[in-house]
């Protein structure tokens, strides 16, 4: 049996508020808006590091889902605004660094911390309560 030949395209996100996600995600962060898509008032937005064009974040509306409930709604929205629906793990290679500039405009969750599993990182929640886990690359 052979593997299948897959790359990691996109991740999504969900997010409330269109222009906070763009001060954290391009401002902060800087990574580079690929698309921002607007259909009835909501806002589909695409960003990632401008030396990897081959992968993305989809800053979504969790509101448009096809099919999802009312009562689904409300509990996305519960979850979002605790920071315990979403996360994504990402990497630098200078960890201090990256933390210092994030740490003042992001909600810190954790400090860098040598992990007992064998890694270094920390974690922050982007303006949509998102969990962000940035590890040190070594």
């Amino acid at each position: 049996m052979t593997g299948m030949e897959l790359t990691i395209h996109s991740s999504l996100l969900p997010h409330e508020d269109p222009d906070a996600s763009l001060a954290f995600y391009r401002d902060t962060l800087g990574f580079e808006v690929r698309n921002d898509v607007e259909y009835g008032g909501m806002h589909w937005i695409t960003v990632g590091p401008a030396d990897q064009p081959g992968t993305s974040i989809v800053l979504y509306p969790p509101a448009a889902t096809p099919g999802i409930t009312e009562d689904e709604r409300r509990m996305i929205a519960e979850m979002m605004a605790t920071g315990t629906y979403a996360s994504i793990n990402l990497a630098a290679k200078d960890l201090d660094s990256t933390f210092e500039r994030l740490q003042a405009t992001a909600e810190v969750v954790q400090e860098p911390t040598e992990q007992p599993y064998g890694i270094r990182d920390c974690a922050v929640r982007d303006p949509a309560g998102n969990l962000l886990r940035i590890q040190e690359l070594r």
